[in-house]
């Protein structure tokens, strides 16, 4: 699953999987063995692990071995750069929102006789 030409297609596809995230986010909160990550999926030990090693090729975790238990850390510079890359198109999505609030306020605002707005 790996793209080494385009990691950022690497994370994307590795956040596309909702075991994935929800690893991911278990490691938000701290380093953790495999034993318990996979604890909360009905899942095979090989199945967790092929999870695993497609977000340790894209970068999302390391994992290490600390005498006989796996540890996995989550590696935001991952994360970061794919926030990164959303940014730019959140602001553009906001401009282009706050230019249609704009539009409407103005198009509903309405003179009465008097000349006063409402």
């Amino acid at each position: 699953m790996s793209n080494s030409n385009d990691p950022l297609s690497s994370v994307f596809a590795a956040l596309a999987d909702p075991t994935r995230r929800a690893i991911l986010a278990r490691l938000a909160e701290g380093e953790a063995p495999v034993s318990e990550l996979a604890r909360p999926f009905d899942m095979s030990a090989p199945a967790i692990s092929k999870h695993l090693r497609v977000l340790a090729d894209a970068g999302l975790i390391e994992r290490e071995v600390n005498a006989r238990w796996r540890i996995c850390h989550l590696r935001p510079g991952a994360l970061r750069d794919a926030h990164g890359w959303l940014e730019t198109y959140r602001r553009h999505w906001e401009d282009n929102l706050d230019r249609l609030v704009a539009f409407v306020e103005q198009a509903h605002t309405v003179t009465d006789d008097k000349g006063f707005k409402s």
